[in-house]
């Protein structure tokens, strides 16, 4: 999903305590320097059907609601579904 300013809602799957998780955060984080984005980390312990979805795969990267990437997050793929949903 791409906002009014074309930046584009990137959402990461997580749970506490996952360092893989953390790390992915970091790299994203990152990216989100360089790209419109604007990063949103999302808890599956909040949600029994995330949760059900994906407690084996974390972390899990989804653009505009797309999953494009799990373990081990590809941010060449991240960067690609941004730029492609900005159009």
């Amino acid at each position: 999903m791409t906002d009014a300013d074309g930046v584009v809602e990137v959402t990461l799957y997580e749970r506490a305590g996952c360092h893989l998780c953390e790390a992915a955060a970091a790299r994203l984080e990152a990216l989100a320097v360089t790209l419109p984005m604007r990063l949103e980390r999302v808890d599956i312990e909040s949600d029994e059907d995330l949760h059900r979805r994906f407690l084996v795969e974390i972390p899990v990267v989804a653009v505009g609601g797309m999953v494009v990437t799990r373990e081990p997050v590809d941010l060449e793929a991240v960067r690609a579904a941004v730029l492609a949903a900005r159009g």
